[in-house]
């Protein structure tokens, strides 16, 4: 488990390609700090082993469906990482609860500067729409953010200054991919209350007859 909040950004120099995923030497200075064989690692958002490591790096093996579920398909040797360590229990929880599993890979469809901040617009599924609210909380690349708005298939996040000097969002450009992660008590929210919830489809037009219908 993890919060979001970036610890710092390290460098993949290495990268080895198998027929069951990759391998990757990442370069890392502060979460070496306390790293034992087996730790987990949010690398970009996605949880992964630390297999080996020593003073200056570590390695881990990313598994092919990871790989063709997320932005590792993309980085190359040279590329910026989000590093995070595990959530510890006495730690101040300062971003959200983030599990490291992607759920898909959003685009940036545009950039906007503003005077004090940068807004950032992503488009993904529509399966994960569902899940986006104003004020909301959405993992990006592994980093907490919260949602300012949300739109028929994007959404809108505001980067302040801090946020994109620790990281490398705004480094990305417009199309870029991004791994997403949605707020798991999202979806533990929808489980729960799926034999509740009516499943009937809406018309194009809707009435009030439907909505009184269908409990509204």
């Amino acid at each position: 488990m993890f919060t979001g909040i970036v610890e710092e950004v390290g460098e993949i120099l290495e990268l080895k390609k198998y027929s069951h995923g990759l391998q990757a030497r990442i370069k890392a200075h502060k979460v070496l700090e306390d790293i034992h064989l087996g730790d987990s690692i949010a690398v970009n958002g996605i949880c992964l082993t630390a297999t080996e490591f020593n003073q200056t790096d570590f390695v881990v093996d990313i598994m092919a469906e990871t790989v063709k579920r997320t932005t590792w398909q993309y980085l190359t040797i040279g590329s910026k990482v989000h590093l995070e360590r595990a959530l510890q229990l006495q730690s101040r929880l300062g971003g959200h609860y983030v599990t490291g599993h992607i759920d898909n890979i959003g685009r940036i469809r545009s950039i906007q500067e503003q005077p004090r901040n940068t807004l950032v617009e992503i488009a993904t599924e529509p399966k994960l729409m569902k899940y986006m609210v104003p004020q909301g909380s959405i993992t990006v690349d592994g980093v907490s953010l919260t949602i300012v708005d949300v739109r028929a298939d994007s959404f809108l996040i505001s980067l302040i200054p801090h946020t994109t000097s620790v990281t490398t969002l705004l480094g990305k450009g417009v199309n870029s991919p991004v791994n997403l992660e949605v707020d798991i008590m999202a979806k533990y929210v929808e489980k729960c209350l799926g034999g509740y919830i009516p499943q009937a489809k809406a018309p194009e037009n809707l009435s009030m007859d439907f909505l009184q219908e269908n409990g509204f």
